[in-house]
């Protein structure tokens, strides 16, 4: 069978699974870290729970592509090159560009280039990462699957700014959100628990990570998100501060002495939960210590504030909600931040089933059978949504 890599580049690190397609089987997943900084480290699983790691210098993205592509052949994982006929890439910024997922041209590849402004620290690695991979399998389908294309669906009374009009018209400044390929796998998994077509639902996804956001989706389609335009606003997230009166960083600049690259950095970068705790950007260490710590109990409870309030906007938008889903790094394994903020909804319908929210892993329903809100923790799969991406570009191109 056909063989589909799923890659996912940052500044310096690059995730990739191997996907036997259209079966849907991951072959092999690892990740690349630390290119260009010294030690880094390429590990591989694969097989029946077996593991390839190496610590070795990796200075750039070519470099170790061509390493995980030899990796391949010599642990048997291909046989050869040729097996891989698509490659699917995270794009994190996608403007009003692109509603979907392309096949990847040259076209293609200078508006990604063009939307850095709008992703600096994403969409430089992305396309360097589309690059190589197009030079070192040129036989392989390259396709773009961006984070914001899900979001293109929103009305303009939830993606505008109220700014002056011609911002927009000159600048694109808008919101455009992020995560939108997690948000859309997770929907389309909670339709297939409920037993309902997503069109008819009114669902509110949580992809509570390190990277925060949560989407309102209705008639099936993204209806309003928290992230703006960038990946900066909405909520508390762990070091990034969520939304922030633009008076006050004018205020704390001009007081700290600080330009705007610097507070930039303070703000997507020294925030959040790490900010406020003055300890940790790691839900798990704040947690382990908030019976004895003010400041990490406090970051908790701001951070389970935020999402309450845009769940309860985003109920009052839609009229209604049917479902909320949980997903990512603490969504899909921290039992105490689903509980925290699940007691806080319990007027609008949703009784939290102890028993098997404390149950981790697969997908499951962690709402009573008698609520009339359901709660559901999902586990994302950006990966697999990439690779359908590529089947269907696959098809579309035959």
């Amino acid at each position: 069978m056909a063989k589909t890599m799923a890659v996912n580049a940052g500044s310096s690190s690059l995730k990739f699974q191997l996907l036997e397609m259209p079966a849907e089987t991951v072959i092999a997943k690892g990740v690349i870290e630390r290119i260009g900084l010294g030690d880094s480290i390429f590990t591989i699983k694969y097989g029946d729970g077996e593991k390839y790691e190496v610590v070795e210098d990796i200075d750039n993205h070519e470099q170790g592509i061509e390493k995980l592509l030899q990796a391949l052949l010599d642990l048997e994982i291909v046989a050869n090159f040729d097996e891989i006929t698509g490659v699917g890439h995270r794009v994190v910024a996608g403007g009003e560009w692109f509603n979907h997922s392309v096949v990847v041209t040259e076209e293609v590849l200078e508006k990604i280039d063009r939307l850095a402004a709008y992703a600096p620290l994403h969409n430089p690695a992305n396309a360097m990462g589309i690059r190589v991979f197009q030079k070192l399998l040129p036989n392989a389908i390259s396709v773009a699957v961006f984070d914001t294309a899900f979001h293109q669906t929103m009305p303009n009374v939830n993606y505008l700014y109220s700014l002056p009009y011609q911002y927009y018209t000159r600048y694109g400044a808008r919101k455009y959100g992020a995560h939108g390929t997690s948000h859309r796998y997770v929907a389309n998994r909670a339709a297939d628990l409920l037993g309902k077509p997503l069109v008819d639902l009114k669902l509110i996804t949580l992809h509570l990570g390190a990277g925060a956001s949560i989407t309102a989706i209705k008639d099936g389609k993204s209806f309003d998100t928290s992230m703006g335009f960038t990946p900066l606003a909405g909520i508390t997230m762990a070091t990034r501060s969520g939304d922030v009166d633009p008076s006050l960083i004018y205020y704390i600049q001009e007081h700290e002495n600080l330009s705007n690259d610097e507070m930039l950095a303070i703000l997507n970068g020294k925030s959040g939960l790490l900010g406020v705790s003055t300890l940790s950007a790691d839900m798990r260490d704040l947690l382990d210590v908030q019976e004895t710590n003010e400041h990490a109990k406090l970051a908790i409870d701001i951070f389970v504030n935020r999402v309450v309030k845009y769940i309860g906007q985003y109920v009052a938008e839609m009229g209604g909600v049917d479902a909320l889903v949980f997903t990512a790094g603490i969504g899909e394994n921290s039992v105490p931040l689903r509980k925290m903020i699940l007691d806080k909804l319990g007027y609008f319908g949703i009784k939290l089933n102890e028993e098997n929210n404390n149950k981790r892993g697969n997908e499951i329903e962690i709402s009573t059978a008698d609520s009339t809100v359901k709660a559901f923790m999902i586990p994302t799969n950006e990966e697999l949504m990439i690779a359908r991406d590529v089947e269907a570009a696959k098809n579309e191109n035959n």
